[in-house]
């Protein structure tokens, strides 16, 4: 399904309301590379059988989201197209779950009014300091080079644990790189996320809120930082994967389902 936001610009989501009475809606906020398919491959799947309603969604410039190419996607844009996906299809008992930067953007319409009853920030919780700034303006350029395929070959073993990168190496590092153009969707996301504003408000973060951290996460992770924000969360509950990176829909999908379900029973009682 399309959402239509403008002659030339829609976003593709696919939608199943819950079966269960009062079960809420999980709704899935992709990484900067991700797509509704980093969900829809077990973990979505999953807890639909448990009755739970599930939205996953493609920003604008991911796989069959069509923007007009003059547009920044900004993460202004992004944030406001989630606010009205979810006024447009008004999801019963949203639940926000963010992975990486996705987390940055369901936070940031948490924190705009958009009402929901929970959040999930998985691998979100950083500062830009110079270090992930050095590795944001980074991604861009060796996306302009090479495109996705170049930034996966080399930052995919440093992203997730060591037995998900052994079994995936085959599927990698088979060359054929070729630059994207800078109005393509990859390029013009990772250009302007480089951008992104991190500052939260943490503690106004005021609703029930799930944190889970890939402790194998080589690229993002700072354990001090995600202590301290952590800390300033008025209503979380965290959990720290010894086992798992950052990419955790992929690497521990059936832990991942767990964990959703047990915060979204949690908000059900």
């Amino acid at each position: 399904m399309h959402l239509r936001l403008t002659e030339t610009d829609a976003l593709c989501y696919i939608h199943h309301a819950p079966t269960r009475d009062g079960a809420p809606t999980f709704v899935f906020v992709n990484a900067l590379t991700g797509s509704t398919e980093a969900w829809e491959a077990a973990v979505a799947p999953a807890l639909r059988d448990q009755g739970f309603g599930t939205l996953s969604w493609n920003f604008r410039g991911q796989a069959d989201s069509p923007f007009d190419p003059a547009l920044e996607l900004t993460d202004a844009v992004i944030v406001a197209d989630l606010q009205r996906l979810l006024a447009e299809l008004a999801p019963p008992r949203p639940i926000l779950v963010g992975l990486s930067i996705g987390g940055l953007y369901a936070a940031r319409a948490v924190l705009n009014g958009t009402q929901v009853e929970g959040l999930v920030l998985l691998n979100t919780l950083r500062e830009i300091g110079p270090r992930i700034d050095w590795v944001n303006h980074a991604m861009a350029r060796i996306v302009a080079h090479g495109g996705v395929g170049l930034f996966l070959d080399a930052l995919f073993p440093l992203l997730v644990n060591g037995d998900f990168a052994a079994k995936a190496r085959g599927n990698f590092l088979k060359g054929d790189y070729s630059p994207l153009p800078p109005e393509h969707g990859h390029m013009n996301l990772m250009r302007n996320a480089a951008h992104a504003d991190w500052a939260l408000e943490y503690g106004a973060l005021a609703l029930p809120t799930l944190v889970i951290t890939g402790l194998q996460d080589r690229v993002f992770l700072d354990r001090d930082v995600v202590d301290r924000l952590y800390a300033a969360l008025p209503d979380a509950r965290r959990e720290d994967w010894a086992e798992a990176g950052h990419l955790l829909p992929q690497e521990a999908p059936d832990r991942l389902m767990a964990s959703l379900a047990r915060f979204g029973q949690e908000l059900s009682a």
